[in-house]
């Protein structure tokens, strides 16, 4: 994957774009801030009626969402970013894949190939046949990089290739969903990030909420984090509390059971299991950092965890870059977190796996590159989880 250059004007639209991001995460405070608040408030309110009434459309079967005849798990949460999904699906998918299912992740994907409306205007106009939906692993080999596919899939398709899931993006994950059960004879389908998705019936919904950040500022988008109201935690048939390093908060428990007291609650950590290098086969234990000088950089929505992270391990983080979620890396980014690690005196560097693999053979650094590698912990009794994967590979969900 070749470096990007960017320009003046796409660099001061990531300016105003992790302004907005900072807004939203109320980073910033003073009276230009509250200033800048005020629309961001008021169309929180209007996307907030918005969102009650197709929930509602649905709810009152005037808009009718589609079953595939197989099992569909939902894998979702009600923010924005931040709540550690990607793992928690791969973990769900070994699992499965382990017990005998047949296992497809289904995903949108973020800044991979898209079907523009140009071109489905032209099929439509000229009635052209569909293109079929992307095969990012066919659960045997990868078959494409995270220029087409987004980072979230690939990274997930070159973990969980060599158990045989599969995993396909589409827009339209309907369509998806189909192509996964006529091409590849899937008998279970992941729904990545799926809680919003409504037109694909589920049957299980497992809602991720965040112990550190459950909410944010409690205000719909584009004022708050907000895709749904806290109360549509009802939506859950499981609860995985994610990020938890000594169990669930009481506080949070209660605010959960007030509005779902049925779901099982599940918390679960996400532990770094071993360092990587970033293009190339070498395997670190994590003491590796331990009083190594760090040059940090991540892009994704919570990075002060990553950072955290890196110091419960022992280094010395002595230099920071922080990008926008799911950021395509240009070559002047790269250059410029080299420039800061050597003038800090860094000597590694380190970055997210969803990070590393969207930088490929774009960096080759003279400090090493590695990237952390999380796994997800159950905590407390497993009983939660193992009920959620005995409830989804009994029957065909039909």
């Amino acid at each position: 994957m070749a470096a990007k250059h960017r320009g003046p004007l796409a660099a001061a639209a990531q300016a105003v774009a992790g302004y907005a991001v900072d807004l939203v995460h109320d980073r910033r405070t003073g009276f230009l801030a509250a200033l800048a608040a005020l629309p961001l408030r008021a169309l929180s309110l209007v996307f907030g009626g918005l969102v009650a009434l197709r929930l509602w459309l649905y709810r009152e079967r005037l808009f009718h969402d589609t079953p595939l005849g197989c099992k569909v798990v939902v894998v979702g949460n009600l923010t924005v970013g931040g709540t550690g999904k990607t793992p928690v699906v791969m973990r769900m998918a070994q699992v499965l894949a382990e017990r005998g299912r047949k296992v497809a992740i289904l995903s949108r994907g973020y800044k991979g190939r898209s079907d523009s409306l140009v071109r489905r205007f032209w099929r439509w106009l000229t009635q052209g046949s569909r293109p079929d939906p992307l095969v990012v692993s066919d659960g045997k080999a990868v078959l494409a990089g995270p220029d087409e596919a987004g980072d979230e899939p690939y990274m997930m398709a070159r973990n969980l290739a060599p158990l045989g899931v599969v995993v396909v993006v589409d827009r339209d994950r309907v369509e998806g969903g189909r192509f996964a059960l006529r091409r590849f004879g899937v008998d279970t389908i992941l729904l990545d990030d799926g809680l919003q998705y409504l037109p694909l019936r589920g049957q299980v919904n497992l809602l991720l909420v965040d112990r550190h950040n459950p909410f944010g500022n409690r205000q719909m988008l584009p004022r708050g984090i907000l895709r749904e109201p806290v109360a549509n935690l009802r939506r859950g048939t499981y609860i995985f509390v994610t990020k938890c390093d000594d169990g669930v908060p009481p506080e949070l428990e209660a605010e959960i059971r007030r509005h779902n007291p049925k779901a099982e609650i599940i918390a679960c950590a996400h532990r770094p299991r071993e360092l990587a290098e970033v293009d190339g086969p070498g395997r670190f234990p994590l003491e590796f950092l331990c009083g190594k000088r760090v040059m940090a950089f991540s892009g994704i929505a919570t990075p002060e965890r990553f950072e955290s992270t890196l110091r419960d391990l022992g280094a010395s983080v002595v230099g920071v870059r922080r990008f926008l979620d799911h950021h395509a890396f240009a070559e002047e980014d790269l250059d410029e977190i080299l420039e800061r690690a050597l003038r800090a005196k860094a000597e590694v560097i380190v970055t997210t796996e969803k990070d590393a693999v969207r930088l490929q053979s774009a960096f080759r650094p003279s400090l090493p590159l590695l990237y952390v590698r999380l796994d997800i912990d159950i905590l407390g009794d497993p009983a939660g989880f193992n009920a959620a994967v005995e409830r989804i590979c009994l029957g065909a969900g039909r």
